[in-house]
This record gives C-alpha cells, structure tokens and sequence, in this order.
C-alpha cells in the first residue's frame, strides 16, 4: 500500500457536529494506524453561508479532541486560481464545454423527461458531439461550465462499507463544474483537492455516496488516481429518528461546555460504528493500534446519552485529583465559587466515584464553596428535635476533644455517640448533616465533617 492520506474536509456553515466529528475520528485514527497523513481542508466555496465563526469553531473542536492534523487546513476559497486552470485544461481537451442554458431552460428540460418517465437531468443541448450544430450562442448571457459526463458504460468502486457499487453512467447528469461568475462548485472542488493532496482513502458520511460516481469520473477525465472510498452509515437518535438537536446534535463543543472529557468522547464516538470485540472503554493509542475499517458497522449506529455518561464518568474516575482540581476549579469559580481554604483535591475525591460529568462535580463542589446556607425551617423543625440536639451535643463534646481531625476518628465518634444513645445512624447523620451543611443529603458524614475542618463544624452544631 502507498502512503496512507486521509482528510476531513467539512465545511463551515455550522457547528462541528457529532456525525462530522466521527467522520473526522475515523479519518484520523485510520492515518495514525497506517502511520500515514491526515488532511484537514476547510471547503467553504459556499460563500453565503460560510462563515469565520464556523471556521473557528471547526478549528476549536478538532484541537478539544486532539485530533491533530499532519497537513492543513487547506482553504477551498484561496485555491480559486488552481480551480479555474483545470477548468481550463478540461475545455481546451475537450471533457469541459460551456452551457448557456438558462436554469429556466433546465428546469423545463427536466420536467419534459419526468413527464416522458425518463430520469430529470439537463438534455446536453449544448453538449458538443461529433457533426453536432450547436445553438447560436446567447448575446450577453454568461455561460455555466458543464463537466462532459461519459453516456456509455457504468462507474463502479469498491467501497470500504458497501462493497461493490455500481451506476449507469446513463443516471447522472453533465455536472456543472463552475457557474456564470466562473466560480467551481463543490463536487469540482473537492475532485482537484483530493487529486492535488493526494488523498489516498475518502472516509465520510453515506450521504456523499451519489456525489462519489461523479467525481470518480472527473477524476478519470484528467487522469488522476482514485481514492478508496467509505461511506459511514448516520447515527440515529435514541428513538431511531435522525439525530437532531433534541437528541444532543449540537456542536462538539457544547459537550466540553457541559463537562464531557475528550478522551471520553473519543472513545464513546469510535464505538459509535467501530468495534474492537467487547471492548468498550478504548484508549486513543489502542484506538489507533487497532483501527481497520473490516470492523466497522455497515448499519446505523444509535447516539445513547446514557452510555455517553456511563463512559465518561469512566475516565472521570481515571483523572488523577490533581488534574481534576485544574479541571474543575474554573467551574466552580463560573458558578459563584470560592475555592481558596479549601481542600479541593479531598472535596473532588469525595464526589468523583459518583460524578458523570465535571459540570455535575462542580456543581457538588459547591457545597464547600459558597456561603453557609442554613437548612429550611420545615427540615429544621422535622429533624432538629430536643432528642436530635442531646445526641449532637454529645458528639460535639467527644469531637472537640480530638487530636486528629480525621473520617476515621469522626467516623469513631460517631459510632460511640449512636451506641451511648442506642440510636441508629439517621438519628445523629441527618441532624448534622442539616446543621453543618444545610443540606439533608451528602456523601459519607464522615468524610464531609472533615473537609468543613474542625472549627467550622464545631460552630455550626451549637444548637
């Protein structure tokens, strides 16, 4: 096999959403397993809808996940001058020829064979052909550049998902390869851009398959080498639609916004259509050890926010407390958190076991980051009784006399304070809770108290 060259080529008018970024995965992982080279090229010759906003958006998500490109980006709109020299190089040989249709005139043509049950596609009028006459040419009308389709034959490739696929040359069109302003249009573009970068393996969406037979045969027009295509099938919602916003197809970037890990979307992606036996959690490196394209799934795959979380709570795990206090410090700080005096590092360990996402710990975080906020009245009168204030002034008078203010030692104190009152743990547990915390709920009291320090919780249990 050559050299392995793969590219992402989305283009930027909208976010970088979850299918584009799979396709960009794919693309990149199967670079790095042939330690080949991984293109980016930003196809923005949409000119009304592409924007620099998209642009840095596009930009932004590639570098959050890490898939770091080799070559690029390459810019459609700067490669204008290459575009129109080919264009030229194919009406001068004779593949190209100029169309002064107008898009009135097509429309009808289509509309005459639909009406005849023939397939609705431009009838060639000005399509030039041995002892053919062509129409007077226009006055003043701009002409359109039509690439000169072969009639005869089929276009087949072997692709990478489908297999074999194969299409009469007689269903397509003579594609219009740049418009009355001279500029090219997408399917042109992306022909000499595959050809110039030397793209090896077009990994993309299956919504690309009718574009493929059209750009196979411009290729083979200017005698250029074929890529190996791939055509991944779409990711559904979790009810089977097409993904759409509701079902989370927003930008990648609103999953980092929301607290997902990289590596976590990563791996939930690559499974996305991939498989490596019963493999779930998949690291980057072995990601790109064992990509092949044999194992990915020719069926569509289903978008589950719930194994999303299941995955990423998995690596969120993984992170050492030091790399989750960087992680989710400036959080904590967005939501109104003070994080100095306070052990984050012990406050991050307490919650991540149970945390799915680091917008999740920080918001847990916060019980030791703002203000002290007393329980309600309602709770207050339910649970802070006489009975309630004689098993916590007890402990507080064990407590104080601590040496170590430790979970462990608390933990002691507890459990001789419930067996001197021959209480179970909600008696004392809930009581301090409320009145250390304001909150009814929290991890292991034990571990909570500790973290408060001893002279904070020994100034809130004096009820």
């Amino acid at each position: 096999m050559s050299i392995v060259r793969t590219r992402f080529a989305p283009s930027p008018t909208g976010y970088l959403h979850l299918g584009g970024t799979r396709t960009a995965l794919f693309s990149w992982a199967f670079a790095r397993h042939h330690k080949g080279s991984f293109v980016l090229r930003i196809e923005d010759t949409d000119l009304e809808r592409s924007t620099p906003e998209a642009v840095q958006a596009i930009l932004e998500g590639m570098q959050w996940l890490g898939l770091n490109h080799d070559e690029g980006p390459f810019y459609q709109t700067k490669r204008f001058d290459r575009y129109k020299e080919v264009i030229a190089q194919m009406l001068k040989e004779g593949t190209a020829y100029y169309c002064y249709s107008t898009p009135e005139e097509v429309e009808k043509m289509r509309e005459t064979a639909k009406a005849k049950g023939l397939k609705p596609k431009y009838d060639g009028t000005w399509r030039p052909e041995p002892g053919k006459v062509l129409p007077p040419i226009p006055e003043g009308r701009q002409p359109v550049v039509r690439f000169k389709n072969p009639q005869e034959g089929s276009v087949s490739w072997d692709d990478m998902l489908k297999g074999t696929i194969t299409i009469d040359n007689q269903e397509l069109d003579d594609l219009i390869i740049a418009r009355q302003d001279g500029s090219p249009t997408y399917n042109f573009c992306v022909v000499v851009d595959d050809w110039d970068m030397q793209i090896t393996h077009v990994i993309r969406g299956d919504d690309h398959v009718n574009n493929t037979p059209r750009q196979i045969n411009i290729l083979k027009a200017l005698n250029a080498p074929l890529p190996i295509y791939g055509h991944l099938p779409m990711i559904l919602g979790p009810d089977g639609q097409k993904l759409s916003k509701r079902h989370g197809a927003v930008s990648v970037m609103q999953y980092e916004k929301e607290g997902y890990l990289p590596d976590a979307m990563i791996n939930y992606l690559a499974r996305l259509g991939w498989s490596h036996g019963d493999d779930e959690i998949i690291s980057r490196q072995q990601l790109v050890d064992w990509f092949d394209t044999h194992h990915l799934s020719k069926s569509a795959a289903q978008w589950d926010p719930k194994k999303l979380n299941w995955v990423n709570a998995h690596y969120i795990k993984q992170l050492s407390d030091e790399a989750l206090v960087e992680l989710v410090t400036p959080r904590i700080q967005a939501k109104g958190g003070n994080t100095s005096g306070i052990d984050l590092k012990a406050v991050l360990a307490l919650y991540k076991d149970r945390a799915e996402t680091l917008e999740q710990l920080a918001t847990d975080a916060l019980l030791f980051c703002l203000p002290f906020s007393p329980a309600s009245p309602e709770l207050t009168e339910q649970f802070i009784t006489e009975e309630a204030k004689a098993i916590v002034a007890d402990f507080a008078q064990a407590a104080s006399a601590l040496s170590e203010w430790t979970s462990e030692q608390i933990a002691a104190t507890i459990k001789a304070t419930l067996a001197k009152h021959n209480a179970k743990m909600p008696a004392l547990g809930i009581p301090l809770r409320l009145l250390v915390t304001g909150q009814k709920q929290t991890p292991a009291v034990d571990q909570v108290l500790a973290i408060f320090g001893k002279e904070t919780v020994l100034n809130r249990l004096k009820v």
